[in-house]
Formats: structure tokens, C-alpha cells, sequence
């Protein structure tokens, strides 16, 4: 069997001649160019498993190379090396088709890393599949063959190809966390372990500990050496969930440890790598938090280097007729399996499900308790009208995370916006305006339920959780006794 055949393009002798000895040692075959024509000529000549290019070049840049490569060498993945603290360079190359990234000074632990993954991809790309089951499984996480989801299931499968951070939006409920479990499934990971962390369910002052890991003795109650995060899911994939809630100051120890890709723990003197695919999702608009100085930009342009935008279920009705089975074979219990009747189905099918799957799943799981005779009526799915603010609430964030606009695109939107109005009588701020109507919508069903938030939250047709969340941003408290 003939070893993997790597091409490193690089104008610099010294470097070139490091990463040859290095991906030798590793049992690899090597090829190397100077110029990009050189570099086009072995391309055309061989078949590589990586390539590994400099950013500049005698003859041109080697992003032009990344474009070439991603469009004609679909299986072929290529990775670049950029200059010290390039941040812009990376994100442009990820964005272009670019596997992965390396900075200068390149370091050995780095480059094997990175060059096994890249061979464990383009191992998967050219012939070598999961297994029946696993890709069954994988397959199923995402329910629906409405064309919006035939998309998005092909979207997934190309990510997986990459090493380039995943920003997943989408409102609540929408199934963010379930779409990150494809992608690690579909990648040359899917062997690897794929943690999954709710950013906004640590505490600030564990915050480092949780994510990065600590020595023993290093405060108290530290007993013994402990991983965090980043070192349990070293080879696979990390999730940040809701990472809009991240505090300031750990977002600047995240935008170092996905930069450096190497993490020290709590206590300790020295860094470690890590080789880690980050996901992140959110239900919030990270282009909002920037602007509003609640968001690192630099941050948020690390992160979001491709966007995966989930439609909320109101915008793909057609598959709840499936998604009901699926979710009735799986919630009913003893072999007996509800069915819904033709009038609830429709039903289902005109309601705007502000909670989206997640609402479903409760519908369901509350209809099947009042079903007669295995079939579901319409009186026992118990929708209840849906308010303004409800719809509104989930809206907010579900359009694509744009990035903050560049100060001549804002200096032409803030002379738009000077124009005379409409005379129309509209609220000052819409936001606000609906907000002050959910507050009180929700206050009155506190009220008439003595502050008993389970049955307000049956009253609002809402998940507690959701009635949580919505009290929490909105600032409304138990009064004190």
C-alpha cells in the first residue's frame, strides 16, 4: 500500500524543509513547490491527500490556490499557513474551501495533528463510509423531506468535510444541538467524542475551570487534576451552546485558546494543544451583540466563519406529518402506538408553533395522555392561540447573523433612516413595545395562578422552561412575601 502523498507549497527553504522532515518522519510522502504554477503543475500531475500552502507566494496568493483546489480537487483538502496574529487571513482562507489552518511559527504538535485529521477526511471523501448504522442514525437526528431539509442535510454533509468553525442559528427549540451531532457524525470525527456545553448554564467564576481544566491545589476544593471541555473533546467536537451568553471576560480567554489552539489549565505553568472542531449556536443575533458591545467582534468573526441558519418548523409545515410519527412511535409506550386523525393533523399543520420542535414534542407528549383508543382529536392536542409577542419572540433571532456593517454601509443606512417618516402612529421601539405586552400577558397568568409558574406556563400553552427564560429577559420576580 503506497503511503498518503502530501504537497507543501512554501518560498521559504528553512520551512519547507521542516514541515518535509516532519510529514517524512510521519510515513508520508512528499512533494514540494515554491511558486503556485509549480505548485499547479504537481497538482495536475498527482493525486494528494493534503496540501499545505503559504499565504504568500512569489507568484500570487495562496488563497487563489485554496479556491482552486476546493472547486477542482473536491476530495483533496488543503490547509494554510498565515503569518503571525493573520487572524483576517484565516477566516478569508476557511471561507474560500480551506480545511484547516496553521500560524507561523508552525508547531510540530500542531502540524500532526492537523495532517491526521486531513487524512482521516479525505480518507472518509474517497470511498470509506460509516457504517450502515451509523449513517442511519446520523440520517434520522434531522426529521423531514421537505425541500428546506433536503438542503440543509446537504449543507451538513459538506461541512463535515471542514475543520472550520460552524456558527448554527435558529429560534429556540429548532433542533441546533441536533444538527451539530450531524456534522460531527458525517465528519472524520464521528469516532471522536462530541461535547456538547450550555454557555449559559456555568457560573462566571467556574467559567475557566469548566472549559479549560485545573491542577490540583489550585483554589479550593480542587482535589485532584481535573479536564476541562476542550481536553475531553481533544480529536472530536466541541459545541458552545448559547454562546451569546458567554461573559466578556471568558470570551477573551475562548478567542486565545481557538487562536493558539492550545489551553493551559487553571494552576498550571504550560500550555497544551488541543485539536478540537468548534461548533457554536445560539438563538440570539451575534451581529446585535456586537453591536451592542455584549459580543467580542473578533470573536464573533472566529466563530462564524460559516453560518448554519435552521428554519423554524412554521417554515416547513409539510413534515410535521412525519415528525409526528417519528415522535409517537418514540414517545408511546408498550407497543401501542398513537396515531394522529386527519382533523388534528391539520390542525398541527395551520398552527405557527412559536417552540417549534420542541413544542411538538410537548403537544404530543400531553395529547397522548388524553387520547381515547390510540388516535389523537383535535380536542386533545389543546393548542391554544398564539399572542404577538409569542411569534415575535421567536422571529427576533431567526434571520441570518449578519456581521456589523462597515462604517460607510452604516453612514448610508443612518442617512436613510434621517429621512421623514411615515405618518403612521407606531410605537417608539417595537422591541420594547412588545415586550411590555408580553410582560404583561405573563404577569396576568402568574397572577391568577398565585405565582404558580407550572400552571401559568399550562395556561400560556408554553414549556415551564420557555416561561423561565421568558421571565428571566424580561425581568419579572416572585414578589416577596
Amino acid at each position: 500500500m503506497t503511503a498518503p502523498r502530501i504537497l507543501v507549497v512554501d518560498d521559504e527553504a528553512d520551512l519547507r524543509e521542516l514541515l518535509e522532515i516532519t510529514l517524512v518522519k510521519m510515513g508520508l510522502d512528499v512533494d514540494c513547490a515554491e511558486t503556485l504554477a509549480a505548485a499547479r503543475a504537481l497538482l495536475a500531475e498527482h493525486e494528494y491527500a493534503l496540501v499545505l500552502t503559504d499565504m504568500r507566494l512569489p507568484d500570487g496568493l495562496g488563497i487563489e490556490l485554496v479556491r482552486e483546489v476546493a472547486n477542482t480537487y473536491k476530495n483533496t483538502p488543503i490547509a494554510v499557513i498565515t503569518a503571525f496574529g493573520s487572524a483576517d487571513n484565516a477566516v478569508a482562507a476557511l471561507k474560500a474551501g480551506a480545511f484547516d489552518y496553521l500560524s507561523k511559527p508552525v508547531g510540530l504538535d500542531q502540524l500532526r495533528l492537523m495532517v491526521q485529521s486531513a487524512l482521516r477526511t479525505q480518507h472518509a471523501g474517497s470511498g470509506s463510509s460509516p457504517s450502515s448504522g451509523q449513517a442511519e442514525t446520523a440520517s434520522s437526528r434531522l426529521t423531514g423531506d421537505s425541500a428546506v431539509m433536503r438542503d440543509l442535510r446537504a449543507q451538513i454533509v459538506r461541512l463535515a468535510r471542514s475543520m472550520a468553525p460552524v456558527a448554527i442559528t435558529g429560534e429556540s427549540g429548532s433542533g441546533k444541538e441536533l444538527a451539530a451531532r450531524d456534522i460531527h457524525a458525517h465528519s472524520a470525527r464521528a469516532d471522536k467524542p462530541f461535547i456538547a456545553v450550555n454557555c449559559g448554564a456555568i457560573p462566571e467564576a467556574l467559567m475557566e475551570a469548566e472549559f479549560f481544566g485545573y491542577r490540583k491545589g489550585a483554589f479550593t476544593g480542587a482535589n485532584d487534576d481535573r479536564d476541562g471541555f476542550f481536553q475531553a473533546a481533544n480529536g472530536g467536537t466541541l459545541m458552545l451552546d448559547e454562546v451569546a451568553d458567554l461573559p466578556l471576560p471568558m470570551q477573551v480567554k475562548l478567542l486565545r485558546a481557538i487562536q493558539e489552539r492550545r489551553v493551559r489549565k487553571v494552576g498550571a505553568t504550560v500550555e497544551e494543544p488541543v485539536d478540537v472542531r468548534l461548533i457554536s449556536a445560539t438563538h440570539q443575533n451575534l451581529a446585535s451583540c456586537v453591536e451592542k458591545g455584549t459580543f467580542r467582534q473578533d470573536l464573533f468573526y472566529r466563530l462564524n466563519v460559516i453560518e448554519l441558519r435552521l428554519p423554524p418548523l412554521r417554515e416547513r409545515l409539510e413534515d410535521i406529518g412525519q415528525m409526528a410519527d417519528a415522535l409517537l412511535e418514540r414517545l408511546s409506550s408498550c407497543g401501542s402506538r398513537a396515531v394522529l386523525s386527519p382533523q388534528a393533523l391539520q390542525a398541527l399543520q395551520s398552527y405557527p408553533f412559536p417552540g417549534n420542535v420542541r413544542e411538538l414534542e410537548n403537544i404530543l407528549e400531553r395529547a397522548l395522555a388524553f387520547a381515547n383508543g390510540g388516535v389523537i382529536e383535535v380536542g386533545d392536542l389543546a393548542l391554544k392561540p398564539v399572542s404577538v409577542s409569542d411569534l415575535s419572540s421567536a422571529q427576533h433571532v431567526a434571520k441570518p447573523t449578519e456581521p456589523p456593517p462597515a462604517p460607510a454601509i452604516a453612514a448610508e443606512r443612518a442617512v436613510v433612516a434621517s429621512a421623514p417618516p411615515v405618518e403612521v402612529e407606531l410605537p417608539c421601539s417595537l422591541p420594547e413595545h412588545l415586550d411590555h405586552v408580553e410582560r404583561e400577558i405573563i404577569r396576568r397568568a402568574l397572577a391568577r395562578t398565585h405565582f404558580n409558574r407550572t400552571q401559568a406556563a399550562e395556561l400560556l400553552g408554553i414549556s415551564f422552561r420557555q416561561l423561565r427564560y421568558r421571565m428571566q429577559r424580561l425581568s419579572i420576580h416572585e414578589p416577596d412575601s
